[in-house]
């Protein structure tokens, strides 16, 4: 008996997976989409809070990391939020933009899942599932050849969109990488992004008890600077701004933290250095109470202001504005948004996906080394590399 014959495998029906085998069936391609897990699409599903952030209106090249960072210009370009917005529409799902253009749908992440399924469905995409791959090899014909269950699935391309390492109570798995080893294609070595950081005990005993205190903050690092809200926790820091910065972030670097990225903190301090007021009690009309009090506490600073002196003002200030901290680690994939690092895009061919010295073999989504922002970003690559992986396998 022969066994089956497609032109397009695609392994991981995520958001990259489903996308890119909707397109490649609309070209009139034999599709088979195969997913590992018995349920499709679960990262957008809990993502956005349930909302799925599908896209931001203010996608491009400069919110990627990557060690190329030129790599997905070409992608973007071709597939833009508005492209993505379109489809949207043309399903009726209603949406709306939260912030810093963020864009969520108004119902349940449960329907982009449903379209991204209308899509393949349309376009005759076959379906395996739950399906685990024992084993890809190569036919005397080139063909790639899909083995699992006893079952022996032929291929002209093959597109990996099994995704990183993030959350593996879903299913992840470094299946992907494996994939490109097997076949000599380079891999950036990985790291959880966009994930809370750590504290080390000294920092924990001294902060831990602002567990649910947050804060509008600017916090550099490496080249990276966002201005959003900080998050402290029971095990260090999170929020917007920390998810941000987690990227740039590399283990024993410090990170820089504006308490008071709204104001000039040594100008409001000294215009009140004649005040009798309590030092805590001014930095509470500017920061959270529980954080002015606990940051004055740890300096001794519990007087008066007119018993402080000018010099120790200005320092004081300069803390607020500065203050430096060394995060122990991060919380690890459990916790981390996305995977940084990566399939190597230097392997890759920008317009296509395709691997340069491997002719039919694809990488799309998050599995390569492409890491957006927070905010959209990372559904928008997948989206994106999605598309013109599906024109051209």
């Amino acid at each position: 008996m022969l066994s089956p014959s497609f032109d397009v495998v695609v392994i991981g029906a995520g958001a990259a997976g489903m996308m890119c085998a909707a397109v490649a069936g609309q070209r009139g391609r034999r599709v088979l989409l195969i997913e590992h897990y018995d349920k499709i699409g679960e990262k957008i599903r809990i993502s956005g809070g349930g909302r799925c952030n599908f896209t931001n209106l203010h996608c491009g090249p400069e919110n990627y990391l990557s060690r190329n960072p030129h790599f997905c210009r070409s992608a973007l370009a071709r597939y833009t939020p508005r492209d993505f917005i379109a489809l949207v529409e043309r399903h009726g799902i209603a949406y709306h933009e939260k912030k810093l253009g963020q864009l969520f749908c108004d119902d349940s992440a449960q329907q982009i899942i449903d379209m991204l399924k209308r899509e393949c469905d349309a376009a005759g995409v076959q379906w395996r599932m739950p399906f685990a791959v024992q084993e890809i090899g190569r036919a005397v014909s080139g063909a790639f050849v899909v083995r699992a269950a006893g079952e022996a699935l032929h291929a002209q391309s093959l597109v990996i969109a099994s995704g990183g390492l993030t959350v593996p109570k879903i299913g992840t798995s470094p299946f992907g990488y494996r994939v490109a080893a097997q076949f000599g294609v380079p891999v950036v070595p990985t790291r959880p992004a966009l994930v809370p950081l750590a504290w080390d005990s000294a920092m924990l005993e001294q902060f831990g008890e602002l567990a649910g205190v947050s804060v509008e903050v600017e916090v550099r690092c490496n080249g990276g600077r966002f201005r959003e809200n900080l998050l402290f926790t029971h095990r260090g820091l999170s929020g917007p701004a920390i998810l941000q910065i987690s990227s740039y972030w590399r283990e024993g670097d410090e990170i820089e933290i504006d308490l008071l990225p709204q104001m000039d903190a040594q100008a409001r301090l000294l215009d009140q250095q004649a005040s009798r007021k309590q030092l805590h009690n001014l930095l509470a009309e500017m920061l959270p109470a529980r954080l002015a009090q606990r940051w004055c506490d740890l300096r001794g600073l519990t007087k008066p202001l007119n018993e402080i002196t000018k010099q120790r003002l200005r320092e004081v200030a300069q803390e607020l504005q500065h203050w430096r901290v060394r995060p122990a680690g991060t919380l690890g994939y459990n916790k981390a948004e996305v995977t940084l690092g990566g399939v190597d895009t230097d392997a890759l061919s920008s317009q296509t996906m395709q691997a340069k010295a491997v002719p039919g073999l694809f990488f799309i989504g998050e599995v390569v080394d492409v890491t957006g922002w927070l905010g959209g970003y990372n559904f928008q690559w997948a989206w994106a590399s999605a598309h013109a992986a599906g024109l051209a396998a």
